[in-house]
C-alpha cells in the first residue's frame, strides 16, 4: 500500500503529539464527544412532531431543524481539521466542546422557531473542529504499531452506535421528558468531556502563526455546503427543481475554484498530495458510501416501523437496541482479526454481510413480526456496520503523518457527511417514487409504503456492494 509522508516545514509546524497518562480513559472522553456530534445529527428526528407542535413550527421549517445542523457541520468540516493541525488539536477539540454546550443549552431553552434554529446551526458549526480534532488525536494517542486498530475498533462503534442511540434516545426522552430534553442531555455530558480532557491529554505548545488560506476555507466551505444542501433539498422539492440544480452546479463551480486555488496556494488548506495514498483515496469513497446507505437506512427504517407496523416512538426506538448490541459486539471482537486480516479484507466482508442484511429486510412481508422477520437482518447490518465503520475509517488514516492528521480526520468525516445527504436523498426518492408507482386508486396504501422501503433497503444494499468493490480494489493494490 502506498503511503505519504508530509514533513512540516518551519512555517508549517505540526502541532505535538498527544500525550496522557491514560490514554485509554482519554480515548473515552474522545469517544463520548464524538457520540455526541452523531447523536445530535439523528436524535431530533423522532422528536420533530412534538418539537413543531411546541414551537409551532410549519412541516417546512421542521425540516429546517435537521438542515440547520447538517450544512455548517459539513461545511466547515475540512476547515476545522486544518485549524486542529496548525493551533494545535486539543485546543481546537476544547473551543468546538464548549461552542457545542452552549449552543445544546440554548436549544433546549428555545421559545421559537429562529432561536432554535440558530443553536442547531451554532451546533454544527462547533460539531464541525470538534470531530477532526478528536479524531486526531486518538491517531496521536495510538501510533498504526500501538493499538490504533483497537482503539479505532472503540471510535467506529461509538460512531455507529450514535446514529442508533438517536432513535432511541429521542422517542425514550420526548415521550417521558419533553422535547427540550434531547438538547438538554448534552450539557452535563459535554461538561464531562470539558473538564477531564484537560487533565489527561498533554498542553498544546504554541502554534505556528503562518498564513490561513483564507479564500480556500471559503470556498471549500461554501461549496461543501452548497452540495449538502442540494441534496437535502431533494426531500422537499425533487432532483430536478431549479433550486436542487442551482445548488448542486453552485457546489461544483465553488469546490472546481477550490482545487485551482489550492494548487497554486503557497500555504494550502488542503495539500492534494495526500491523495497520493490510495488508502486515503479509496478509505474515503467507501466512508462516502457507507454514510449514504447508513443515513438512509435509519431515516426509512423509523418511517418503516411507525407507518407501516404501528409502531410509537418509544417502541420504534426499543426495536434498534438489538442492532446496537450487534454493534458493539462486533467492535468489541473485530480489532484482533483485523491487525491479522488487514482492513481492506476485513472492510470487504463487513460490507457484503451489511448488504445481506439489507436485501433479508426488503423481502420481509408487509405485516412482518419483528422477531420472526426482522430481528435476524438487523441484527447482520448491526454487525456489518460496526466492521464497515471500523475498517473504514483506518483504511482512510493509514499512512497520514501527524501533520496532516487533521486534515485526514477532516476529509473523513466530510465524505461521510456528503455521503449521508446524496444517500438519503437517493434512497427516499427511490422509497417515494415506487410507493407513488404502487398506490394506484384501489391500492392499498400500507402495501405502497412497505414497497417503497423495501426498494429503499435495496438501493442501501447496492451502495454497500460498491463500496465492497472499492474494498476488493484496495486488496488487489
Amino acid at each position: 500500500m502506498t503511503t505519504v509522508t508530509v514533513t512540516a516545514t518551519a512555517a508549517e509546524a505540526a502541532p505535538p503529539t498527544a500525550r496522557s497518562h491514560n490514554r485509554w480513559l482519554a480515548l473515552t472522553i474522545l469517544a463520548l464527544a464524538q457520540f455526541l456530534v452523531v447523536l445530535d445529527a439523528s436524535i431530533v428526528n423522532i422528536a420533530l412532531p412534538s418539537l413543531g407542535a411546541g414551537l409551532g413550527l410549519d412541516h417546512n421549517l421542521l425540516t429546517w431543524v435537521i438542515t440547520a445542523y447538517v450544512l455548517p457541520f459539513g461545511g466547515l468540516l475540512m476547515l476545522g481539521g486544518r485549524l486542529a493541525d496548525r493551533y494545535g488539536h486539543r485546543r481546537v477539540f476544547l473551543a468546538g466542546v464548549f461552542g457545542f454546550i452552549a449552543a445544546s443549552l440554548l436549544a433546549g431553552l428555545s421559545i421559537n422557531g429562529p432561536m432554535l434554529l440558530t443553536a442547531r446551526a451554532v451546533q454544527g458549526a462547533s460539531a464541525a473542529p470538534l470531530a477532526p480534532a478528536a479524531l486526531a488525536l486518538l491517531m496521536q494517542l495510538f501510533p498504526v504499531t500501538d493499538g490504533r486498530t483497537k482503539a479505532l475498533g472503540i471510535w467506529g462503534a461509538v460512531a455507529g452506535l450514535g446514529s442508533v442511540a438517536g432513535v432511541l434516545l429521542g422517542g425514550v426522552l420526548t415521550a417521558s421528558i419533553g422535547w427540550s430534553a434531547i438538547f438538554f442531555i448534552n450539557v452535563p455530558v459535554g461538561l464531562v468531556v470539558l473538564a477531564a480532557i484537560p487533565v489527561l491529554l498533554s498542553r498544546d505548545v504554541a502554534q505556528s502563526r503562518a498564513r490561513l488560506d483564507l479564500w480556500g476555507a471559503i470556498t471549500i466551505t461554501l461549496g461543501v455546503v452548497a452540495l449538502v444542501a442540494a441534496f437535502s433539498m431533494v426531500l422537499e422539492v425533487g432532483f430536478l427543481s431549479p433550486i436542487t440544480l442551482g445548488l448542486a452546479a453552485a457546489g461544483v463551480v465553488l469546490l472546481g475554484l477550490f482545487t485551482v486555488i489550492e494548487l497554486r496556494s503557497r500555504d494550502p488548506l488542503v495539500s492534494f498530495s495526500i491523495f497520493a495514498n490510495r488508502a486515503v483515496t479509496l478509505g474515503n469513497l467507501v466512508v462516502l458510501l457507507i454514510g449514504g446507505a447508513v443515513v438512509g437506512l435509519f431515516f426509512v427504517l423509523s418511517l418503516h416501523m411507525q407507518n407501516v407496523l404501528g409502531y410509537d416512538a418509544m417502541l420504534t426506538g426499543l426495536t434498534q437496541v438489538p442492532l446496537a448490541l450487534a454493534l458493539i459486539v462486533t467492535a468489541g471482537a473485530l480489532p484482533p482479526v483485523m491487525a491479522k486480516a488487514g482492513s481492506a479484507p476485513t472492510l470487504a466482508v463487513s460490507l457484503v454481510g451489511l448488504a445481506i442484511g439489507l436485501v433479508w429486510l426488503a423481502l420481509a412481508p408487509v405485516g412482518a413480526d419483528f422477531v420472526l422477520h426482522l430481528l435476524g437482518p438487523t441484527i447482520i447490518i448491526g454487525a456489518g456496520l460496526g466492521g464497515a465503520f471500523i475498517a473504514g475509517t483506518e483504511l482512510a488514516v493509514q499512512g497520514v503523518s501527524e501533520a496532516d492528521s487533521g486534515l485526514a480526520s477532516g476529509l473523513v468525516n466530510t465524505s461521510q457527511q456528503i455521503g449521508g445527504a446524496l444517500g438519503l436523498a437517493v434512497l427516499f426518492t427511490l422509497a417515494t417514487t415506487l410507493t407513488d408507482s404502487l398506490g394506484a386508486p384501489g391500492a392499498d396504501e400500507i402495501t405502497a409504503l412497505a414497497g417503497g422501503y423495501s426498494a429503499a433497503y435495496l438501493g442501501a444494499a447496492g451502495l454497500a456492494l460498491l463500496a465492497a468493490l472499492i474494498a476488493a480494489f484496495a486488496i488487489r493494490k
